[in-house]
């Protein structure tokens, strides 16, 4: 999986300014064994590939940054870093670098969240599930994730979008059996049922996202548009689905005709509104 670049963002930069004054004064070695990750943070799976380079790089570099922790009850919870302290036991470390602050839980979730979305390579699932998260849990809009993690609202919104797919297809995304495009334009089938077909065919065909998109298409004409209706409104409600990212139809009556947008949360509501500049 290609690694992502992403800026440390303000989002971030802000929640650690005050956290990490004067690391240099305070990292101090803790034994690894009694680090232990968080509960709730995003990441569930980590590229074996990927830690191994981290593990070959640590041992002969070092710890370069050292993790961020909070104490509790059992050790130290890691805030920040859990990449870097798995892949220190790999490389045999039995000791990291860390800086410990004393963090309540609110700002540790939050910090742990943007952390793994800026930094770390986590699946399209595990990203949309850690922006959910931090809607639900901290109040965050869309505009204020995008504005901590250096992306667009229309970005954060159709990553959010992901999460209405049937759980077989999020499935087969965390498996690396599909990928974010390959998905996306499955959001504009109308059922569930068609959107689990398209994916399955996807993968026993193993079709690129271009034959994705121009499948998608052909099953938009069929489901949406009568088999009448003009080849110049066809072309429009295409072009209309491509910049909203959602359903579209276009109707012709008489002189006049109508055009729907189809929505499938008060967010997305925002989102389309947004794009069409009624909303600022």
């Amino acid at each position: 999986m290609p690694k992502k670049e992403r800026g440390l963002g303000r989002g971030l930069d802000a929640l650690l300014s005050g956290t990490l004054e004067g690391d240099y004064e305070t990292v101090r070695e803790l034994p690894a064994e009694k680090i232990h990750p968080r509960k709730d943070q995003p990441r569930k799976k980590f590229d074996e590939d990927t830690m191994q380079e981290l593990a070959s790089s640590i041992r002969e570099h070092g710890i370069l940054q050292p993790v961020l922790v909070r104490p509790v009850e059992n050790g130290y919870e890691i805030i920040a870093g859990e990449r870097r302290w798995r892949a220190a036991q790999l490389a045999g470390l039995t000791h990291v670098p860390v800086v410990v602050r004393d963090i309540d839980d609110r700002q540790a979730a939050e910090i742990s969240l943007i952390e793994n979305i800026q930094r770390d390579d986590l699946t399209v699932v595990e990203e949309a599930k850690a922006y959910r998260m931090l809607a639900e849990q901290f109040g965050y809009t869309q505009e204020t994730i995008a504005e901590k993690i250096g992306k667009s609202r229309a970005y954060v919104a159709n990553t959010l979008r992901i999460l209405n797919l049937p759980e077989e297809i999020l499935q087969m995304l965390e498996k690396g059996e599909l990928s974010a495009g390959h998905v996306r334009p499955l959001l504009a089938l109308p059922t569930a049922e068609e959107q689990l077909a398209a994916a399955k065919e996807i993968v026993a065909n193993k079709m690129t996202v271009r034959q994705v998109e121009n499948k998608v298409k052909t099953k938009r004409i069929k489901f949406d548009i009568p088999a009448d209706k003009p080849v110049e409104l066809v072309e429009i409600q295409e072009k209309l689905q491509q910049h909203f990212a959602t359903r579209a139809i276009v109707t012709k009556q008489g002189k006049g005709g109508k055009i729907e947008i189809a929505f499938y949360s008060d967010e997305d509501l925002e989102r389309i509104l947004e794009m069409m500049g009624i909303l600022e």
